[in-house]
């Protein structure tokens, strides 16, 4: 389930039940600043044609309605004309037991590309340190991302032995 879609389906039939049929209007609703509590904020100064009140008081009023009638929505708090909602524990715990269910969230469709990776390539003939666990952890990072992406990802590992002793010795 899209949280964005839920909220606004929510919202608007909250509108349609206080103010009448929802016609043409777009709803403006976005995730709450930090600085505010919320998780979703509802601009409610394209609403007030119909409610014909102040901010204040129709962002009040949209959220006693949607905390009374919506059960997902677990308080709200209006400032300056901006309706601030807070969606309920469970409804997160709902969204997150959704995510763990599908195996294949996040993992986009195969585009048919293949991709190759080669990292680490560390020197046999001297001691690895810090810097190649470094270069193993992003190449492989980089690997996973690609293929959550949808390429086919080939991982490749050139084995470095060609250094200036080499050279000396030759």
């Amino acid at each position: 389930m899209n949280i964005e879609t839920f909220i606004s389906d929510a919202v608007r039939r909250s509108v349609e039940a206080l103010y009448g049929e929802f016609s043409g209007e777009q709803l403006q609703i976005q995730k709450t600043r930090r600085e505010f509590e919320g998780d979703y904020t509802l601009v409610t100064f394209p609403l007030l044609r119909r409610s014909r009140k102040s901010p204040e008081a129709t962002a009040t009023e949209i959220g006693e309605y949607m905390t009374a009638h919506v059960p997902e929505i677990a308080s709200f708090n209006v400032i300056k004309g901006f309706l601030n909602l807070s969606l309920d524990g469970a409804f997160w715990a709902a969204r997150f037991e959704e995510i763990a269910a599908d195996d294949h969230f996040g993992q986009a469709a195969p585009t048919g590309r293949t991709v190759m990776i080669e990292y680490s390539s560390p020197n046999t003939n001297k001691p690895l340190h810090l810097g190649h666990i470094r270069n193993n952890l992003l190449g492989y990072s980089v690997a996973q991302i690609l293929a959550a992406n949808g390429h086919t990802v080939i991982k490749a590992n050139l084995v470095n032995d060609r250094g200036i002793h080499i050279c000396k010795s030759m």
